[in-house]
């Protein structure tokens, strides 16, 4: 073999090594946002259906303005404030609490975040009487 073969051959096996860890790269960054839009679509679910239940009458199965993660269904079965594992969704974990007028809807997801070391996770905060929902991504 000449020389210009084997250095061609050199530039090829650079290049199809680089490109293999660009495309690692943008893979991974990729499923880390698909996690995460999972999650705070999870959680928006959520937290419709707890404001439904906030809202109506005790009757009707609701709490009549007060928050009962005891008694709340979102489609889990009955809500505690130990977390829920979503394995059949493979999401994570989903913590409920109540403090106040104030629901709190924490989930972490199964992807590592931007920091690289812990995976993604968001916070979403509902208060009951005027509706306000406010989401934060924590990672």
């Amino acid at each position: 073999m000449g020389y210009q073969q084997i250095i061609m051959l050199v530039i090829g096996v650079i290049i199809i090594g680089l490109s293999t860890a660009v495309g690692l790269t943008m893979f991974t960054q990729e499923m880390t946002r698909i996690n995460r839009q999972s999650i705070i679509s999870d959680m928006n679910i959520f937290a419709g259906v707890a404001n439904a239940y906030y809202k109506s009458s005790p009757n009707m199965g609701g709490g009549n303005r007060i928050w009962d993660v005891d008694k709340m269904e979102c489609g889990l079965g009955t809500i505690m404030m130990q977390p829920i594992t979503r394995s059949q969704m493979k999401m994570g974990l989903i913590y409920f609490q109540q403090k106040g007028d104030i629901l709190t809807i924490v989930e972490t997801g199964t992807s590592l975040g931007n920091n690289g070391s812990e995976h993604v996770q968001a916070t979403l905060q509902l208060t009951g009487q005027n509706c306000e929902i406010v989401t934060t991504i924590n990672n």
